[in-house]
């Protein structure tokens, strides 16, 4: 009747889902039929628990569909202009409910006991007092606001395309965007091509059990985020205990509750958005950690950040084999009392930002600049047997380097370096600003070679000599005045030595 007068209005939406309401009653009344029939009742009675399961999700199935489109319907009958259809359409529903309560008194078949008499479980006498406490203390829900209604994009997965149809309508309704996929295979194939902020799965299909679809889904690393309500027909205690242990978010039966749908929709995908925020904000502090880590390590050696980290407070060690370079810029001081402040910053950024690329790639530490004096050590904190070539090697790369900006500056420049090899003592100093150092002899000796050196030129002692003249030409000794050591023999290197081949 409601099918006649619909059609008889031209309501073209309200006859599109009432057929489908249709044609679920005539899947239902199919399956009352082979219930009825003598083979049903035995193939029941041999399969015990599994059998009432699968009969009970084979008869809710179709009644899904029925109530769905039916409270849609309810829904839009005012913009359909047919609120005279509403009390045929409540009956409908109130049907519906009464066969779906029997449908669920089905269950009990497999609780009778073996003198026939059926197990009624007694409700203790004061349930009805406890019922109404608790209804009594729970606040009632609050109207839904539309324009604060969370949204997202949703997979739903069932293999009955009604229930799929259902669910997608009305959570487009609610301004989602909606998949569907008609078995597990298909939906484990869309979520990983598309982002998913929820999955509503069927427990049971076909080709795979939604059972098996959640539990492939947490045991993918990339997947395992998406949070998923399970849906079904079944809503046994031990289903939803497995999905739940499982990591399904949510549980919901079917034929659905719409605003128990949504509400759980909401709360899944307000979860879901908690768990990005909360994946943003720990990447952005491990973002701002690794920014204090390159701090750390531009400030100071790999080995005395890990010795820290570790909680060593205080760091002090002896190296028996260093060799430390100083250089200073000759006139600096009157050159930048003639140029501009940010001029005079931009010539020394320049200069000691290659400086710093070279010992980067040689691998050798730079212990600190003092206005526009430059220090680098090698062997400490980690020996190194080449320490002395390296600082050599370094230095003339320094002077090259100097050369070559000079050709493009007004106000050409030219360094002093001076090189010595020896036993150092190495550690942190300070509280509040962390500084690497080295102390000792070889420290002041180094900075002595470069103040009584040549501009331009490389000046080494004796002991750096000796260990780098078989890759190195130097000049003859130098008889120099070096200040709390008297006359010493000190030497310039010229160039690296030419290959023989």
């Amino acid at each position: 009747m409601i099918q006649s007068e619909a059609g008889r209005l031209a309501r073209v939406e309200a006859v599109s889902d009432l057929n489908r309401i249709s044609q679920a009653t005539t899947e239902l009344n199919t399956l009352v039929d082979r219930l009825l029939h003598p083979e049903m009742a035995l193939k029941l009675t041999v399969g015990g628990d599994e059998g009432i399961k699968r009969l009970r999700h084979d008869l809710r199935t179709p009644m899904n569909a029925i109530k769905g489109y039916g409270e849609m319907l309810l829904e839009d009958l005012d913009d359909l202009n047919a609120k005279h259809l509403e009390a045929d359409l409540l009956g409908l529903l109130e049907h519906t409910d009464a066969l779906l309560k029997q449908i669920d008194d089905l269950a009990t078949l497999s609780d009778v006991p073996p003198d026939g008499d059926a197990v009624v479980p007694l409700a203790p006498p004061d349930s009805a007092a406890m019922f109404a406490n608790l209804v009594q203390s729970m606040a009632p829900l609050a109207p839904i606001d539309d324009t604060g209604a969370l949204t997202g994009n949703i997979l739903v997965v069932d293999d009955v395309e009604a229930n799929r149809e259902l669910l997608a309508r009305r959570l487009k309704r609610d301004g989602h965007q909606v998949w569907t996929a008609a078995g597990g295979y298909s939906a484990l194939e869309l979520m990983s091509q598309y982002p998913f902020d929820l999955v509503l799965l069927d427990l049971m299909m076909p080709d795979i059990n939604g059972f098996d679809v959640l539990t492939r889904l947490k045991q993918d690393d990339v997947l395992r985020d998406i949070p998923v309500i399970m849906i079904s027909a079944l809503d046994e205690i031990e289903s939803v205990a497995r999905c739940i242990e499982a990591g399904a978010e949510d549980y919901l039966p079917k034929p659905f509750n719409p605003i128990l749908l949504q509400a759980r929709i909401n709360a899944s995908l307000e979860k879901n958005r908690f768990r990005e925020r909360e994946r943003h904000y720990l990447e952005q502090m491990e973002a701002e950690k690794q920014k204090y880590k390159d701090l750390l390590l531009s400030i100071l050696p790999q080995q005395i950040v890990t010795r820290l980290n570790d909680g060593e407070a205080t760091i002090a060690d002896r190296h028996n084999e260093v060799t430390v370079l100083f250089s200073d810029i000759v006139g600096f001081t009157e050159m930048s009392a003639k140029l501009p402040p940010a001029q005079v910053v931009y010539y020394l950024n320049r200069i000691f930002s290659g400086f710093d690329e070279i010992a980067t790639e040689l691998g050798v530490e730079k212990i600190k600049t003092i206005g526009d004096a430059y220090m680098v050590a090698a062997g400490v904190p980690d020996d190194r047997t080449d320490h002395a070539e390296v600082i050599v090697e370094m230095a003339l790369r320094m002077l090259s380097q100097v050369e070559a900006l000079n050709m493009e500056t007004d106000y050409p420049m030219h360094i002093r370096i001076g090189v010595h090899s020896g036993p150092v003592v190495a550690g942190i100093i300070g509280s509040h600003r962390f500084l690497y150092d080295v102390w000792g002899d070889t420290v002041n000796f180094a900075s002595r070679l470069e103040t009584t050196g040549a501009p331009g030129r490389l000046q080494i002692s004796e002991a750096t000599a000796k260990q780098v003249e078989h890759l190195f030409d130097v000049s003859e000794p130098i008889e120099t005045r070096i200040k709390g050591k008297g006359r010493v023999r000190t030497y310039y290197v010229i160039q690296r030595k030419i290959s023989a081949d």
